[in-house]
């Protein structure tokens, strides 16, 4: 059975892109239109960038009909979390105090992904400051679990990245992890998460919490989608000095290499008390 679009990976997109099943515009239109539907009730955006999304999925779309392939995340849409600057739109790291900072510029990590050929729809709530695990939001509202009827806790603090990847909304957003940031809303929202080492990609124009442990990482509905933009993403950049002076880690050829061997570690005293069995099993 044919995956419906708006839960589509990133690969499947690109490849659908390319044999002309869809176009980088219909698939701007169609998470615009599903956001405007949807995103009443979820509260997954604090901010919608309609005209620039359509201007750069045609931008996206001429080139691919020219044969300009700048690869797989080329015409494909996705968010970044308020605390990401984006030229004209206010990052208010999820506090009213700051709802006059607007960005001047792009953030290096929006401007790598445009390079990429990526189309931003808009930007999603945090907890206040980033500063939370829950999801919850006093001064913005808190997302909306999209696996529940009911409200139910989005996780935090990208909260509203991991619903609207969740919900069907985009098939990436990008988030920050200081202590479990991106990995908790993915967990709770049914996405995949991915915690970057700190210094391989940029955070130069993303609202700090704490500047030796923050990082970049992407939500998305797979493993190799989350491959693809950390590989897009990595790189020095002199505006963040935590990223050092080494090539780019191509890590897409070991995906399918297993994890046979590695050793995971974890806490039982911490995770396990208290869990459900259901859970546990």
């Amino acid at each position: 059975m044919e995956t419906p679009l708006e839960f589509a990976t990133i690969t499947e997109l690109a490849a659908q892109m390319r044999t002309g099943a869809v176009s980088p515009v219909k698939l701007a239109e169609a998470s615009l239109d599903r956001i405007r539907a949807l995103d009443k009730r979820l509260h997954a955006f604090i901010a919608v960038s309609a005209d620039r999304a359509l201007a750069e999925a045609r931008a996206a779309e001429t080139l691919l009909k020219h044969g300009h392939d700048l690869g797989p995340l080329q015409g494909v849409p996705y968010a970044v979390k308020d605390l990401y600057d984006v030229k004209g739109i206010a990052t208010t790291a999820g506090t009213r105090l700051l709802h006059d900072n607007v960005a001047a510029v792009d953030c290096s990590a929006v401007r790598r992904l445009a390079s990429a050929g990526m189309v931003l729809v808009g930007k999603t709530h945090t907890v206040q400051f980033a500063f939370g695990g829950v999801g919850i939001n006093h001064d913005y509202g808190t997302p909306h679990n999209p696996w529940h009827a009911m409200p139910h806790a989005p996780g935090g603090s990208s909260s509203g990245s991991g619903v609207a990847v969740g919900s069907g909304l985009v098939p990436m957003a990008l988030g920050s992890d200081t202590g479990g940031s991106v990995r908790i809303p993915a967990a709770l929202c049914g996405t995949v998460g991915l915690k970057t080492t700190v210094g391989r990609i940029s955070r130069a124009g993303v609202y700090p919490l704490s500047w030796t442990l923050d990082s970049v990482g992407p939500l998305t509905r797979s493993v190799e989608d989350a491959a693809l933009v950390y590989q897009a993403l990595q790189g020095v950049d002199l505006a963040d000095e935590t990223t050092p002076g080494v090539p780019p880690d191509d890590v897409l050829p070991t995906l399918k290499a297993g994890v046979r061997g590695l050793r995971i570690a974890f806490a039982e005293t911490i995770f396990f008390d208290d869990v459900d069995a259901e859970i546990v099993t």
